[in-house]
């Protein structure tokens, strides 16, 4: 990843980390350009906004070199100009800032999958199954609708089976680097996927966060 900003960085490269991936974090342009030039990177999160050297400039270096490497661009909300600038340049995909995690992960599952094992299309935990086409949760031979937040919170949960998940992990994870530490909005989902669900399936660690029963 080429991020300037640490906070974004950090926050990317932790998530990105917590699903499996290897990820390196450079902040400046040049050295953007060195490391895809390596070829010993499946993907690249490309900030426009970096220093030395713009993230045009890098993807144009790099695409003159016949690296094929996907580049997923990051660009500001109201930038349209960039983000056709960047797909016009070479770029696979953008992102526009801010963002939320999940949503560039997907991004980024979707631009490696021609290189990778065939992504998992339903998560399963006990008597749960959740369809990530369909975005649909299955307790025993019952449908379970759920929002777009609940759907990636149950995500989350059941991509670390058994694992205490922190209420800053969650908030990470599902609303993104402006989250408010103080929200109670975890809770609140929760309980609300507890309704759904049933209340075995998610158990409270005391002073620790929470963890889907396997």
């Amino acid at each position: 990843m080429a991020e300037d900003e640490e906070r974004i960085a950090a926050f990317v490269k932790k998530g990105l980390t917590a699903n499996g991936f290897a990820t390196t974090v450079v902040g400046d342009g040049p050295t953007a350009v060195d490391f895809l030039l390596t070829g010993g990177f499946d993907l690249m999160v490309l900030d426009i906004g970096l220093p030395g050297r713009d993230g045009f400039s890098v993807l144009r270096a790099v695409r003159e070199a016949k690296v094929t490497t996907p580049v997923i661009i990051l660009t500001a909300r109201d930038s349209v100009h960039d983000t056709v600038a960047g797909l016009e340049g070479g770029a696979d995909d953008y992102m526009t800032k801010p963002f939320r995690f999940e949503e560039l992960l997907a991004r980024v599952r979707l631009r490696l999958r021609a290189d990778r094992a065939p992504e998992v299309t339903v998560l399963r935990g006990g008597d749960l199954s959740l369809d990530l086409r369909t975005r649909r949760a299955q307790v025993g031979a019952r449908t379970v609708e759920l929002t777009a937040r609940e759907f990636v919170l149950l995500e989350l949960f059941l991509r670390h089976p058994g694992q205490v998940l922190s209420r800053e992990q969650i908030l990470s994870h599902v609303w993104g680097y402006d989250f408010d530490p103080g929200s109670n909005i975890v809770d609140v989902y929760v309980r609300a996927l507890r309704r759904k669900l049933g209340a075995e399936h998610i158990t409270t660690v005391r002073g620790m966060g929470y963890a889907f029963a396997r």
